[in-house]
């Protein structure tokens, strides 16, 4: 966002205030200052003329603008109504240069899950992929992953639902005791980089919000069905501003993962291309593998598909 139409809203945020007062304080004409006001009202901000000046009432647009104001981390917002994916424009931005883009839409015709598998994303939902330079090893890569597991299912959980995480990235939500689970978000997440460091990192999140759980595939759930309908624009903030928390305290990621694991305590089997693992999960490591015991001891699972099984 233009920093004076920052300022502009700032300013507006603390009571009404006169076009004078605002050209005043921010240096400006007063020409200038109903520009700004009329772009921000084409950015369908609620700012209204009075006697006592410009006054900013609640503000419920889901874009850009709205999105960055009030958000409390060092992102940019690109915003769509409908795109092909997120994480294929974050990564036409990555590769031109972009660092800390979040790229946000109402709705995706062209996502994909984890391998490559369908994933549903029509208006309503909160789609955000999220564009990252860390100066970090590829080995810790995962931990990004992690991070946003953690940022999605604290934000859902502000929202109302009871979101915990299933190994190693998706956010579901409990169904009984016996491990069964609904899903709600799914997590993307792809990097380029050498063998001893990270170009970049995109974090595509996907979460079924203000959508009707009937719409959805099998086994699936959304905020609107749990709790109620969310307001994405500040679910977007949150989650956006949890990701940087935990990116810039890579040792918190996994204690506040372990915190909020639907997986861990399961009996589980873990697909991978070497072979399947059966047994309990117990734990995750540092760099974020499940550690599952098994009848022939205990072995950690870096990669591969988990499936929560019914106790024996």
């Amino acid at each position: 966002m233009n920093e004076t139409r920052r300022a502009v809203l700032e300013a507006l945020a603390d009571g009404p205030v006169s076009g004078p007062e605002l050209a005043e304080s921010l240096d400006i004409s007063r020409a200038a200052v109903w520009k700004h006001i009329e772009a921000l009202r084409d950015a369908d901000f609620d700012i209204e003329s009075g006697s006592n000046g410009y006054e900013l009432g609640e503000v419920t647009a889901y874009n850009a603008p709205a999105v960055e104001f009030g958000l409390e981390a060092p992102f940019s917002v690109e915003y769509h109504d409908a795109v092909g994916s997120t994480n294929d424009r974050a990564r036409e931005l990555a590769a031109d240069g972009a660092a800390d883009v979040a790229v946000l839409a109402d709705e995706q015709v062209g996502s994909r899950g984890r391998l490559e598998r369908e994933w549903t994303a029509p208006s309503g939902g909160v789609w955000v992929s999220v564009i990252s330079r860390p100066e970090i090893t590829p080995a810790q890569a995962p931990l990004y992953t992690l991070a946003s597991a953690v940022a999605a299912a604290t934000a859902a959980r502000e929202a109302g639902v009871d979101a915990q995480i299933k190994w190693p990235n998706d956010v579901v939500v409990p169904v009984g005791d016996e491990g069964d689970y609904r899903k709600l978000t799914g997590i993307l997440t792809e990097m380029e980089g050498e063998m001893d460091r990270v170009e970049w990192i995109i974090v595509g999140v996907g979460v079924n919000a203000n959508i009707d759980a009937d719409t959805l595939p099998e086994g699936a759930t959304s905020i609107r069905d749990e709790a109620g309908d969310v307001d994405r624009r500040r679910f977007v903030q949150r989650f956006l501003e949890e990701f940087d928390r935990y990116r810039n305290d890579l040792e918190a990621i996994v204690p506040a993962w372990r915190d909020l694991s639907h997986t861990l305590g399961q009996h589980v089997r873990v697909d991978r291309p070497s072979g399947e693992v059966v047994g309990d999960a117990v734990d995750v490591t540092e760099s974020g593998a499940l550690v599952v015991e098994t009848d022939e001891g205990r072995e950690t699972v870096s990669a591969g598909d988990c499936e929560h099984l019914r106790p024996v």
